[in-house]
């Protein structure tokens, strides 16, 4: 194996040096053609890298520490993969379209933020890398400067920056609570049990990494981002970058040391959010929508085996957690890119495309020998077999049951040219991504030591994966017969709601400036006013 020090520093430098060449316009005009080529050392580096060595950058007291720990580098290595195929994707997909160049930039700063944040071992560099993730994200998001694209964006950075004040008060109080200078991630995570803050600081650190995953009901920012943001885009959001919030909660809370309260009330918001976005996707119509609460609802099952751990102080869970995020980060790319591969493939040559998307798609649901099937195993031993488990089996055949409706959602969008194919520079990248979500997972699974996990082969596991599959697949298709159209909720659902009280508000505050002023003229003003609020209310109640 290399030394650790020049592959982690090219990792990091390769991608921003790429950013900071978009400064000479000429660069800028051709960068999107080379954007597959800026995640490569990080990939390298995750096959090469043997160790978590430091890798200290900076003067002594104001220094950036970077390491290529277990999580770390699991995610990394999927997540560079999935922004190598996106990457090659995106330029073709760039074609013709308008600001190309300004794409390439937050392309390549929200690649070398999610960089970061994978690998950074102290709380500063984690934070800024954050940071630029969220701003290059944004810019992603807007790029089709649509009104809807435009609210998407301002939703996301709004929430975002939010989260990221939560995440850094929770950073400050951990930095009293460290021994010495240091500002290590580890350091922070084993002084946090012992800190007369710990229940503040924890409460900071699932606020603000729940915003961050799309905990329910911070989860609005994910419809309305995934919907604008063009197809590569929406691949590397849902699939890599949305991981980082997965990684912070695993890297930052004490998950060997047992913590009940906190635990519970973690697995219960992810629990949650796992039926929150299965229910609420089924009423939605469009193929990137149905995504992204499908998105929602992996995310809070993925947070609900990080609070299963933490309940019981069991660290496997942290392993459980990334191995089920790896799979996620493949597949939902996956899913993502086939958007608009079907876009431009006429029906003649649908089918051979829509195969391995559908089995794809229902392997989140735990279609046996796929990599959901191996993720559900992983996850087993943390959830164990109480009320955690039976949600389990309940989210997975909410989840075939989406991914059913996403797989007929896609077939309206195919092109109307009966002839018509995808190019083959579109074409190439989603196959290699599906490829990979199918072969990635077994190859994660083999490595782990034989005893340790049960044989994903064994008759009862295919059974006890294949029966919510067939259970999710029999209630599609009473579905689809008997009901004929489900009810729709607004892509974005809470955030809806807010929308149009806000609209209201004004409306309703003339309204009661003009009665006031009617009022002010009464000698019993205060009486009437009085006596409409009762009335009022005892309307409503009567509805």
């Amino acid at each position: 194996m290399i030394e650790a020090y020049p592959l982690l520093a090219f990792a990091l430098l390769f991608p921003l040096g790429m950013l900071l060449a978009c400064l000479w316009p000429m660069a800028l005009l051709r960068m999107p053609s080379y954007l597959a080529f800026a995640p490569i050392p990080a990939f390298v580096a995750v096959l090469l890298v043997s160790d978590d060595s430091p890798l200290v950058v900076g003067p002594a007291r104001l220094h950036l520490t970077f390491a290529l720990d277990l999580p770390g580098a699991l995610l990394l290595g999927v997540a560079a993969l999935l922004w190598i195929m996106a990457g090659a994707y995106a330029s073709p997909y760039l074609q013709g379209r308008p600001n190309r160049g300004r794409f390439a930039v937050c392309w390549l700063t929200a690649l070398t933020g999610c960089i970061g944040v994978f690998l950074a071992a102290d709380m500063v560099g984690f934070y800024l890398f954050l940071a630029m993730l969220t701003l290059g994200a944004c810019g992603l998001i807007i790029q089709h400067e649509t009104a809807d694209a435009w609210r998407a964006g301002a939703l996301y950075i709004g929430l975002g920056l939010l989260a990221e004040t939560l995440l850094l008060i929770a950073f400050v109080l951990l930095a009293m609570d460290i021994p010495g200078d240091g500002l290590l991630i580890g350091d922070a995570a084993a002084a946090l049990p012992a800190s007369p803050h710990r229940d503040l600081i924890i409460g900071l650190l699932i606020a603000g990494f729940g915003m961050k995953a799309g905990l329910v009901p911070f989860h609005v920012w994910m419809p309305r981002a995934y919907a604008a943001a063009p197809a590569p885009a929406a691949a590397v959001l849902s699939g890599a970058a949305v991981k980082a919030s997965i990684l912070g909660m695993i890297r930052f809370l004490p998950l060997d040391t047992a913590l009940p309260h906190a635990g519970t009330l973690l697995a219960a918001a992810g629990l949650f959010a796992a039926l929150y976005g299965v229910v609420i996707g089924m009423t939605q119509r469009r193929p990137k929508v149905v995504l992204a609460y499908s998105s929602v609802s992996q995310m809070g099952f993925i947070v609900a085996v990080i609070g299963m751990g933490m309940i019981a102080g069991d660290g496997r869970a942290a392993l459980a957690a990334i191995f089920y995020s790896a799979n996620h980060v493949l597949v939902k790319g996956a899913l993502f890119l086939s958007v608009g591969v079907i876009a431009a493939t006429g029906r003649r040559y649908l089918l051979p495309i829509l195969l391995p998307v559908a089995i794809i798609a229902v392997g989140l649901g735990g279609l046996p020998l796929t990599g959901g099937a191996l993720a559900k195993i992983v996850v087993d031993g943390p959830l164990g077999d109480g009320a955690a488990n039976t949600v389990a089996t309940l989210s997975a055949v909410g989840t075939t049951l989406l991914m059913l409706q996403f797989v007929r959602g896609l077939v309206t969008t195919a092109s109307t040219d009966y002839e018509a194919t995808a190019a083959p520079s579109l074409f190439w990248p989603w196959l290699s991504t599906a490829v990979a979500s199918l072969i990635v997972p077994w190859a994660l699974f083999l490595a782990v030591p034989e005893g340790m996990l049960p044989n994903p082969l064994a008759p009862e596991l295919l059974w006890k994966a294949l029966f919510p599959v067939l259970l999710g697949a029999i209630l599609a298709a009473v579905l689809w017969r008997w009901v004929r159209r489900l009810p729709h909720i607004p892509e974005g659902d809470i955030v809806v709601v807010l929308d149009r009280c806000v609209k209201i508000a004004p409306a309703w505050g003339r309204t009661i400036e003009q009665a006031e002023g009617t009022l002010r003229q009464w000698h019993v003003a205060g009486i009437s006013l009085l006596a409409l609020t009762v009335a009022l209310g005892a309307a409503l109640l009567a509805q």
